[in-house]
């Protein structure tokens, strides 16, 4: 007989639209006013929150850290092309700040509660990696947490970025879920 599974419930899915937008908000409106650590501290605890949550936290911490490994190596890309600058937060002018890193790594607590739905689907995921992603940044920086320096570009640039790796990510999470899949052993389960 196969082992039951598990999979996010609404509250949970719920919970983690709202800790996710509170946490990008924080860490957009901090670096916009020249406070990138307070900003980023919400992310932090965002991040501590879905590893209590995780049946499997181990699995969610590798793929927070390969998601923010992956999405700095692509932020810097972007960057160097000159197309963007950022307010604050930069430990280098040349490499994205931190508080977009965490930012990363908080995105990828919704790869497998609110975004599970993409798990199997790349062409799906780089579509609306192509479109959700420059809007996002675009939103950010019109709160003033970063500048548009060649708009046309920069955002073309941002659509190619997300088309590529939202696919991957989705697959990292797909093979790294430590949501779903089968229910952990009694008394392994995380207290919501």
């Amino acid at each position: 007989m196969p082992a039951p599974q598990t999979t996010p419930d609404r509250r949970w899915q719920w919970s983690n639209v709202l800790w996710t937008q509170l946490a990008w908000f924080a860490a957009v409106l901090g670096a916009a006013h020249g406070l990138p650590v307070w900003g980023t501290l919400p992310a932090l605890a965002v991040l501590l929150w879905h590893l209590r949550r995780a049946p499997r936290p181990r699995a969610e911490a590798r793929l927070m850290l390969l998601a923010a490994g992956l999405g700095a190596v692509a932020d810097t890309l972007v960057l160097r092309q000159g197309v963007l600058a950022y307010a604050s937060g930069q430990w280098s002018a040349a490499l994205p700040p931190f508080w977009m890193t965490a930012l990363w790594a908080v995105f990828a607590t919704s790869l497998n509660v609110t975004l599970r739905w993409l798990h199997g689907r790349p062409l799906l995921a780089a579509a609306l990696g192509a479109v959700a992603g420059p809007l996002a940044f675009l939103s950010g920086a019109r709160l003033g947490a970063a500048q548009l320096l060649e708009p046309g570009i920069a955002m073309a640039l941002l659509s190619l970025q997300w088309a590529l790796v939202l696919p991957v990510l989705t697959l990292w999470a797909r093979r790294l879920d430590g949501v779903g899949g089968p229910t952990p052993p009694a008394g392994k389960a995380c207290a919501p």
